[in-house]
Formats: C-alpha cells, sequence, structure tokens
C-alpha cells in the first residue's frame, strides 16, 4: 500500500471537519485548496437535505459554493457565524496559525472573529513546532506599500511584494497588496502582531492567535485532533 498524500490527509481532515456542522447553522466557508474540499463535501450534504447558509471568505470560495449549490448570506442578514472551516499555512503546538497564502487573510480572520467555533484543516506538513518558516502574509494598502516594506523589515524580515502569474502586484478581494515577510522562527507572534497594527497602512496580517479552538490534522491514514481552551462569546 502507497503513501498517504498530503491532498488526501487534506481530505480526511476536511471530511472529519463536517462533524461540527448542524442543520440551521451559518458556517463560514475557507479559502484554499484543503477548505475547497470541505466546501465539496458541505455540497454533497446539503444535496443530501443539510440546512445551512454560508458567508464566504473570498470571492473563490463564494463562486466555488454557488457552484455547487450552496445558499449564501452575508453579515447584514446573519451577524454570528455558528462555525467557520478553513485551513492555514502553519499550525503551532498552541493553535497559533499563519494564513494568507491564498490572499484571503482580512475576509478569512473577519469571518472567523465572528463565528462561534473556528475548525482548521490541514495536512501534517502544516503542523510546525514555532511559526515563520512559511512567509507571514502582510495586507497592505498600496500607497503605503514602499513605507511599510522598509519598516517591516526593519523588524528583521526579509520582505517581498506578491506578484500575479502577469508579474504584476497581486491584488486582494478588497484591493489592496500583500508583503510576504521572512521572520525566520517567530518566537513572541503576539507581539509582532502588535507591531505590525501599530503601522499605519497595515489592513491586516496572517498571524490568527486566539482565534482557531479546534485543529483536525490529516497525519497518514489517521485525523489528529487538536482543542484549545473554549473562548469568550462573542
Amino acid at each position: 500500500m502507497g503513501s498517504i498524500t498530503s491532498d488526501e490527509e487534506k481530505q480526511a481532515a476536511a471530511k472529519r471537519s463536517l462533524a461540527f456542522v448542524n442543520s440551521g447553522y451559518v458556517v463560514g466557508l475557507g479559502t484554499g485548496s484543503t477548505a475547497s474540499y470541505a466546501i465539496h463535501f458541505l455540497a454533497d450534504r446539503v444535496r443530501e437535505g443539510l440546512k445551512i447558509l454560508g458567508i464566504p471568505t473570498s470571492v473563490q470560495s463564494r463562486e466555488l459554493a454557488t457552484t455547487l449549490g450552496i445558499p449564501l448570506t452575508s453579515f447584514e442578514e446573519s451577524p454570528r457565524v455558528d462555525v467557520t472551516i478553513d485551513g492555514a499555512d502553519e499550525i503551532s503546538p498552541a493553535l497559533q496559525l499563519i494564513k494568507g497564502g491564498g490572499g484571503a487573510l482580512l475576509r478569512e480572520k473577519i469571518v472567523a472573529s465572528a463565528s462561534r467555533m473556528v475548525v482548521i484543516i490541514a495536512d501534517s506538513k502544516k503542523q510546525v513546532p514555532a511559526l515563520g518558516k512559511f512567509p507571514l502574509p502582510v495586507e497592505v494598502v498600496p500607497f503605503a506599500e514602499a513605507l511599510l516594506s522598509r519598516r517591516i523589515a526593519d523588524l528583521g524580515a526579509s520582505v517581498v511584494l506578491r506578484r500575479d502569474q502577469a508579474g504584476r502586484p497581486f491584488v486582494t478581494d478588497e484591493g489592496h497588496h500583500i508583503l510576504d515577510c521572512n521572520f525566520g522562527r517567530i518566537s513572541d507572534p503576539s507581539g509582532l502582531a502588535t507591531k505590525l497594527e501599530r503601522m499605519p497602512g497595515v489592513v491586516e496580517h496572517g498571524l490568527f492567535i486566539g482565534l482557531a479552538d479546534v485543529a483536525l490534522i490529516g497525519k497518514d491514514i489517521e485525523v489528529h485532533r487538536s482543542r484549545r481552551s473554549s473562548r469568550k462569546p462573542i
């Protein structure tokens, strides 16, 4: 029997995440390859009669959910999300995350912050002893891009402007740019988050601290579950 691939681990974690979804729920629909598996599995359940409403975290996930027949809602209609299912680029033992490899970190963090529960799904390669191997995405207003590149570099990072396949600056769903910032091992994620948040022109960063409640990690033929202490009600 061959070894389990990362895609198979992602699918296993995504399938297990459906245990957190009940009929009548508003569900945050994450962005990225792993979250896409969850959206497909949710669509299968919807066709079988599951009654949910989705709040997508990106244009990409909205288009996928619409194509698959998942009914959608908005914060105007549904100000609170029952559960969000999303992926991550890195997951620490304390369930701190780096997200934003797909460029949707701003909407992902908004939806996560509005959720009673956030379930993170990933393959085993996303587990790390400490955050920082994956470059930290920082979403910035284009006007401040050059200034912020220098200021973030002064914090010890190697900073690169993200570009699309045509070589143009990558533009987020909200019209911003992304700086991919390689800090190496991040010893104090909370402290770094605070420093970035104090910089005018930084719209959002990919450090997700205190937002993930459960992580489901596909590892070989099993799905490992980690949980942190519950958050205060929103």
